[in-house]
């Protein structure tokens, strides 16, 4: 009887329980009383009819044998239906009788009321009770249709009600967690249109600029050719921030499947650092690699390459002529680094808790970038399980340290 194990209907039970072992107390007792009542009746009529018969002088041993006999004979029956006593005598011809039969009906109905009054004050009791529980459960289901999910329903109690309960409240908590992915699926989408729109004005102003100052002057060959130059660049500034921009909605839409292999940690370094070799040359700037040429590491190549660009770029932007960027790895048990160190500007201790955050730049930077190569980095390593964190001081530079747990 897994009802049982609802409190209310448990205690209604047990009610209903008390209530039949009250029927059937009074039905004994009623029982009881009637044959009590009726044992007296008959030996009021024995008294009756024996003090008559003494005073008609009839012997004792006569009444006593009288009194003793149980046989009938059909003359004794045809004397007493003579003389008004038959079957088909109405009880309320005897007052004894009728006055026993009418105080018997009394107490029966008045037990019987009685019960029937208890028994229907507890059950309206638990029908009100249950009533209210359904009612503030439906109130609670209301709001959580509205998507108001402070209040909870009741779920402390057992039985196959609060089980019911339970789930609705599961059910509840899985829309509460799709309205606010929804929610902030929303204001990703939302932010991001903004950012983009905030990132591309500049570019666009200056192609505008551009274009008006090529149309002015179309017979200037040179004054064409550096304006061209210029829109040229601004037009490859607006694709990087879009394709950047693209290359994180995807990472944050958990649309970009990783495809995680043991891979030589030298090529993939090598492959990062690519033409920012050129660069650094260029800029007489020195990047040193360090570390075994043996190394593996468990990760998406191709993304981890992009990750650590983006960190030997971040150092070259911000490091003078005559500084070092230094990329190296280590492997040790259970855990394996790879850091790109620089000696340049350092970051002011203010700027290090925002440096990930997208479109973040420092008002101590002298960088031209859209402050997204860092965020986007810390996405792609951290997708794939690792952590990314930065050590850095002005004026002592800065390093960046990416840690992939390995097997032991």
């Amino acid at each position: 009887m897994s009802f049982l194990r609802d409190r209310q209907c448990r205690r209604y039970f047990f009610f209903v329980l008390c209530a039949a072992g009250f029927f059937l107390c009074a039905a004994v007792f009623l029982s009881w009383n009637h044959l009590s009542w009726s044992a007296q009746l008959l030996l009021r009529q024995r008294e009756t009819v024996s003090s008559y018969l003494l005073s008609r002088n009839i012997s004792p041993d006569i009444i006593a044998s009288a009194l003793k006999n149980n046989t009938v004979s059909q003359s004794g029956a045809d004397f007493l239906t003579a003389a008004g006593y038959g079957a088909d005598m109405p009880f309320t011809a005897d007052p004894l009788l009728f006055r026993s039969a009418l105080l018997f009906l009394l107490l029966s109905l008045f037990i019987a009321a009685a019960a029937g009054v208890l028994l229907l004050f507890g059950t309206v009791y638990f029908l009100k009770a249950r009533e209210r529980l359904f009612q503030r459960a439906a109130d609670i289901i209301a709001e959580f249709s509205e998507g108001n999910f402070q209040n909870h329903l009741p779920s402390d109690e057992t039985g196959v009600l609060y089980q019911l309960f339970f789930s609705v409240e599961q059910l509840a908590s899985a829309l509460q967690a799709k309205n606010s992915s929804e929610h902030k699926a929303k204001e990703f989408l939302k932010d991001t249109i903004s950012d983009i729109s905030h990132q591309l004005k500049t570019p666009v102003a200056a192609l505008k600029l551009y274009l008006n100052i090529i149309l002015q002057e179309p017979d200037n060959a040179e004054t064409v050719k550096t304006f061209s130059e210029k829109a040229e660049a601004s037009l490859n500034r607006m694709e990087q921030l879009i394709l950047t921009l693209l290359k994180m909605t995807r990472l944050d839409a958990g649309s970009i499947p990783f495809h995680r292999e043991n891979c030589s940690v030298a090529a993939m370094v090598k492959k990062a650092a690519g033409d920012l070799v050129t660069r650094a040359c260029l800029e007489q700037k020195s990047l040193l690699f360090e570390g075994d040429a043996d190394s593996l590491l468990f990760c998406d190549p191709g993304w981890t390459q992009e990750a650590l660009s983006n960190l030997i770029k971040n150092a070259l932007d911000h490091t003078c002529a005559g500084d070092t960027v230094t990329v190296r790895w280590k492997a040790s048990p259970g855990l394996f680094r790879l850091a790109v160190a620089d000696t340049g500007e350092g970051i002011a201790p203010e700027d290090l808790p925002h440096i990930f955050k997208r479109f973040y730049r420092s008002r101590h930077s002298s960088s031209s970038g859209f402050g997204l190569g860092l965020p986007l980095a810390r996405s792609i390593i951290e997708d794939q399980g690792g952590m990314i964190f930065v050590e850095s001081a002005p004026g002592r530079g800065s390093v960046f340290t990416i840690s992939f747990l390995t097997d032991l």
